[in-house]
């Protein structure tokens, strides 16, 4: 299934975000690198706003990728947007659970807790897995419901 990517990340990013763009492009998932360019220090937020921003406008088989060193940055940032469901994931199965029980829309990878090859499966998983809703959507729901009282 072809996905479009919103790829953001910081100066601790740049390496892993080349290689998923890669990756992505191997796998026919259009990819939109929204930077930054360079391993100079930048901060996170800056980056991570305007992708998940982006990635919940466009909807349907649209997904934010994330990445940072730790990866606590940038899902915590990610998930200031209103309607993201930000996940940090370092493991497929974490990835699994996070598409089919919290139909996560943005993904949050750690290039320290992740090596490259369970980043490949990360990115497998999270794309391909379905939302199952039934009990999940309810609790889904709650969130959202929530998430729109707090305004």
């Amino acid at each position: 299934m072809m996905a479009r990517i919103f790829l953001a990340y910081d100066h601790r990013g740049v390496e892993t975000a080349r290689c998923i763009v890669k990756w992505c492009e191997e796998h026919g998932h259009k990819v939109d690198d929204m930077g930054p360019v360079t391993c100079d220090c930048v901060d996170y937020p800056d980056y991570a706003f305007p992708a998940v921003e982006k990635a919940l406008k466009f909807r349907g088989q649209c997904a934010g990728v994330l990445i940072c060193g730790w990866g606590n940055g940038m899902v915590i940032a990610a998930n200031k947007v209103k309607g993201a469901r930000a996940a940090l994931c370092t493991s497929s199965v974490q990835a699994k659970y996070a598409r089919s029980h919290n139909n996560a829309n943005v993904l949050v990878l750690s290039t320290e807790a992740t090596g490259w090859g369970m980043v490949e499966a990360i990115l497998d998983e999270f794309l391909n897995t379905k939302f199952e809703g039934g009990r999940h959507a309810r609790r889904i729901n709650k969130i959202m419901k929530y998430e729109n009282e707090k305004e």
